[in-house]
């Protein structure tokens, strides 16, 4: 075995119900979008197409095998963090980069007023980010938020040099609390799709009915952020 490859790396390859690496569509993004000399450089490069391309909204939760397919948020043009990390592991493998996700429980600090009358809370359970495998290593990457929506809410968006791990930023611009992790949940060769499902009927019952937030995401973020006139 190459020993730059992880041990598993098989199941770090392979494409599955969620992480469809095979899709037509997820194949042409990856041959569009893993430009490059070096694995390095084709990781970052499909990093800023999947973080930019696709826009962050956790108003439209579709937590169905088929909506949380990789090919499903790419047709759609949107996703939420998990779909987003599901994205950049399925693109990733279909450029040969082995991939795996991975969950933690983080404190959001800036959301909007629909988002937190609708959870009930400002721990946001299952948050997702891809771990890639590059030159020996795993290393961590945050696909979440556009540079568009970093601007609405004052952020400094997250960039991936493919060295260093990729994570959220603990204050924004301002100087203000943004995100703290407050519990790992570990790393998977496969979207654990039955577990996020409980969690999220458990704590967030308003967010898979009826009363799920409805609106523009991007557009309440940027009023609330006083970046735009209401």
């Amino acid at each position: 075995m190459n020993p730059t490859m992880p041990l598993d790396s098989v199941a770090f390859l392979a494409s599955t119900d969620a992480i469809n690496s095979d899709h037509p569509s997820v194949v042409a993004f990856a041959r569009t979008h893993a430009t490059g000399a070096t694995a390095q450089e084709q990781a970052v490069s499909i990093y800023r197409a999947v973080r930019d391309q696709l826009r962050y909204d956790p108003y439209r939760i579709d937590l169905s095998a088929h909506g949380m397919k990789a090919s499903t948020a790419l047709q759609q043009g949107h996703g939420w963090c998990v779909p987003k990390a599901v994205v950049l592991a399925a693109v990733a493998r279909a450029a040969g980069i082995p991939a795996r996700l991975g969950f933690a429980d983080v404190r959001n600090h800036l959301s909007t007023q629909r988002l937190r009358d609708t959870m009930k809370t400002d721990v946001f359970a299952w948050h997702g980010y891809t771990e890639l495998w590059l030159d020996g290593a795993w290393r961590k990457a945050t696909p979440a938020f556009n540079v568009e929506l970093c601007d609405k809410f004052g952020l400094l968006p997250l960039e991936f040099d493919g060295v260093h791990d990729s994570l959220y930023h603990p204050f924004d611009r301002a100087g203000q609390r943004h995100m703290e992790y407050v519990a790992e949940r570990g790393h998977f060769d496969d979207l654990p799709l039955a577990q996020i499902a409980a969690t999220f009927a458990e704590l967030y019952p308003g967010l898979l009915s009826g009363t799920a937030p409805a609106g523009d995401f991007a557009a309440d973020a940027a009023r609330e952020s006083g970046r735009v006139s209401a």
